[in-house]
């Protein structure tokens, strides 16, 4: 421990490491003494333990801890913490719409008409008009044939992959992918592979060395990837999946409203037809400002998901208020492209302005996400506390969520931006970093 009983960063990443490696399981052992009580206090699970130096080691810094901050009003562009408005940029409200009145009242309107709940699964009894209007609304933004929507966004990669996908198949996915994907391709009994950060190279020589070895072989990327602000090149996915007979499954969570002319998400941005996608997945959370999950692609794929996927034959069905979000945020986005013009600037010009500080973005496109990567564990968090006490709200993002060694703070961009909120939050950047010895760029 260095002077002054507080951590250096490379100690706290080295404790941070340490706690994360899997301790081996100790073999149980048979009940041999009549007074033998199990571990029932749930400060016995493994983690737990976790939980416990993560406090100590902020506490040791003086960091006040930036998980589950409350959030006194609605959190737009601006936003009310420990009672201070704060420029929000830790929201993935992209297009500004969570709270359009618009909105709000076709929500009001259907929960006076239909309630909170459908109160079963849509398999049994719960499906209702506003599925299937929310649904023909997907699926018409990707050329499909069909959609369905899910209750929880997480859920329906859990649900779909597993289902999909067989003990003979194998399943590659990017290495950035979200923790849905992943998991849902562990919870199947395909084989898992995965290829370094969009480089199809990689992927290209794995299926050329190893695709006649399995039956069906799903390819999972990502529209937008929401640690990095990058995508993957659409065009050659295509052509890989082709070459080698494959699916290709691309999460547009966060490219839906933010990539592309009018906001359709990758396949605009790329200019490839998006029915050369085999299934589409993403969340209502980020630009629709709801709630839930979608998959969109052809008819025969959405039929065998309605009669199969645990995450619909098993689940409740989507509120109804919930799907009218949706939807009209959806008609919204093809109504207003306006708002998608005024995120891409914001981004472009927030992108390039944090570089010309000597910042480092990355790989980031400028398009609704725009990492700064400090790397150090504690200087990252510092950094974000002392924004927040300047009135600009960021969230840091730290391994494991991200490799060691490239903790960022993660800038979500919105339409609802103003100049005035870009520009405070680059002083507010700027003045804190230089307090805290980050780099800067070097003067002519």
């Amino acid at each position: 421990m260095s002077g002054g009983g507080r951590l250096s960063d490379n100690e706290f990443d080295r404790l941070m490491a340490e706690m994360r490696a899997p301790t081996p399981a100790a073999a149980p052992k048979p009940l041999e003494r009549a007074d033998h009580r199990p571990q029932t206090a749930f400060e016995t699970l493994p983690r737990f333990a976790e939980l416990r130096t993560q406090r100590t080691a902020a506490d040791l810094l003086g960091l006040e801890s930036p998980y589950h901050r409350l959030h006194e009003m609605r959190a737009g562009a601006v936003s009310r913490i420990d009672g201070r408005d704060v420029v929000n940029f830790a929201s993935y409200d992209y297009l500004g719409l969570n709270g359009d009145p618009r909105i709000t009242r076709a929500v009001a309107e259907a929960a006076a008409q239909w309630g909170t709940s459908v109160s079963s699964s849509r398999l049994s009894a719960g499906e209702r008009p506003a599925h299937g209007a929310l649904e023909a609304g997907l699926a018409a933004v990707y050329g499909a044939e069909a959609a369905l929507a899910f209750v929880s966004g997480h859920a329906t990669a859990l649900a779909v992959i597993p289902t999909l996908m067989g003990p003979n198949d194998l399943v590659v996915t990017d290495a950035l992918m979200h923790n849905c994907v992943l998991l849902g391709a562990q919870y199947s009994p395909a084989t898992r592979r995965t290829f370094p950060h969009n480089d199809l190279d990689a992927l290209e020589a794995m299926l050329a060395r190893d695709r006649d070895r399995f039956g069906r072989v799903l390819i999972v990327s990502e529209g937008l990837f929401s640690m990095d602000g990058d995508g993957p090149d659409l065009k050659r996915l295509v052509a890989l999946k082709d070459r080698f007979g494959c699916w290709l499954m691309i999460d547009d969570a966060h490219g839906l409203g933010v990539l592309g002319a009018t906001g359709r998400g990758i396949a605009e941005h790329a200019g490839v037809d998006p029915r050369a996608v085999d299934i589409w997945f993403g969340t209502l959370s980020k630009s629709l400002v709801s709630c839930g999950g979608y998959i969109a692609g052809p008819t025969a794929l959405v039929d065998y998901l309605k009669a199969f996927a645990p995450g619909m034959v098993y689940s409740v069905g989507m509120p109804v208020p919930v799907a009218e979000a949706a939807r009209v945020a959806l008609e919204l986005i093809v109504a207003e492209p306006e708002r998608v013009t005024r995120l891409q600037d914001n981004g472009v010009r927030f992108r390039a302005e944090v570089v010309a500080r000597g910042f480092d973005v990355g790989t980031a496109w400028g398009c609704g996400i725009v990492p700064v990567i400090v790397g150090e564990t504690i200087k990252t968090v510092q950094l974000a506390q002392r924004l927040l006490e300047r009135g600009i709200n960021v969230f840091p993002v730290l391994p494991p969520g991200v490799p060691d060694r490239s903790a960022r703070l993660r800038f979500f961009l919105s339409a609802a931006h103003t100049d005035a909120h870009l520009d405070q939050a680059l002083d507010a950047l700027t003045k804190e970093a230089a307090a805290l010895g980050l780099p800067l760029p070097r003067s002519g």
